[in-house]
């Protein structure tokens, strides 16, 4: 059983996306998605530094087109081969519209307005995210509650995110979990909390706007792992998902218990990989990241269609 993963927020890197938009068919696609996202997402993905990227009203849509612009080249317009689509936070844009959810439009408009809305909600105070690596589950859970944070990112084995206010990061850090190592992450606030609450509001507006259509294979939402049937139901838990912890450790549980037999990530891959080279044992892995592999990724699909 195959299932194909788009990143979230923080997998992007400077001029990642140079390699597809070589192709001058590629190019123009992109062209479209800059024209309906009002970005110049060719110069962000290929000519932007780091801390450019890293704004969140950038890096939002610029990793949702990346991965419809990918996943498009990768899989044409007939996703039925694959087993199940999910994507890690605003990931799940991309997901949604590869499964017929939501048009490719709609999800680069939405994702606009959510990275918009991110960032002006992140301005109203400092707060930012930390992943914790390793140490004892529920130690780690316990010090991050006792800093005041929120557990943002469930990814699984060995890997929570804590998100909040600077202070409550500082306090996590000078009394860190035993045997945990701590990564501050390079977003610009703490998503997936309280702090998010502006940005659910606004969302949850603009997302009247949208017809959403049931999506053609199984879609899994962020909120708890399962498989979402209806596109209003879709489209409902991102909006909401702004604000609320991703519990991708029950998205991976799901893929498993489905007999999940190869993962491959959209570029720019290789953080859900990661995650999963950790939680998934045995099921074989793909990080699609150039042009150049898009054969060899089509037959990774086509080995897994065929075990499912």
């Amino acid at each position: 059983m195959l299932v194909i993963v788009a990143p979230g927020q923080g997998a992007q890197t400077p001029g990642f996306l140079a390699p597809w938009i070589a192709d001058p068919a590629l190019a123009a696609q992109l062209g479209r998605l800059s024209e309906v996202s009002g970005i110049d997402l060719a110069h962000y993905g290929t000519e932007a530094d780091a801390e450019t990227i890293r704004d969140t009203a950038i890096a939002q849509p610029l990793l949702v087109a990346a991965s419809l612009l990918t996943g498009r080249a990768l899989l044409g317009d007939d996703v039925r081969k694959v087993g199940a689509l999910a994507g890690h936070s605003v990931g799940e844009l991309a997901a949604m519209a590869l499964a017929g959810a939501i048009s490719d439009d709609d999800a680069l408009i939405l994702v606009r307005e959510r990275g918009r809305a991110m960032a002006e909600a992140s301005a109203a105070r400092p707060t930012s995210m930390t992943a914790v690596i390793g140490g004892d589950r529920e130690q780690v859970l316990a010090a991050i509650e006792a800093a005041g944070l929120t557990p943002a990112n469930n990814n699984g084995s060995g890997q929570i995110v804590a998100a909040g206010t600077v202070e409550q990061l500082e306090a996590l850090a000078a009394d860190a979990p035993r045997r945990a190592r701590l990564i501050p992450l390079s977003v610009a606030g703490a998503f997936h909390t309280v702090h998010m609450e502006p940005a659910v509001a606004h969302l949850r507006a603009v997302a009247e706007g949208v017809n959403p259509a049931d999506p053609a294979v199984t879609l899994l939402s962020n909120r708890d792992g399962e498989a979402v049937a209806s596109g209003e139901d879709a489209l409902a838990r991102m909006v909401a998902q702004v604000a609320n912890p991703v519990r991708w450790d029950l998205c991976m549980e799901t893929m498993a218990a489905r007999g999940v037999t190869g993962l491959l990530e959209l570029t720019p891959a290789g953080t859900l990989t990661g995650i999963a080279k950790r939680n998934l044992k045995g099921v074989e892995l793909f990080n699609l990241n150039t042009p150049d592999q898009l054969d060899e990724a089509r037959a990774f699909v086509a080995n897994h269609t065929e075990a499912e």
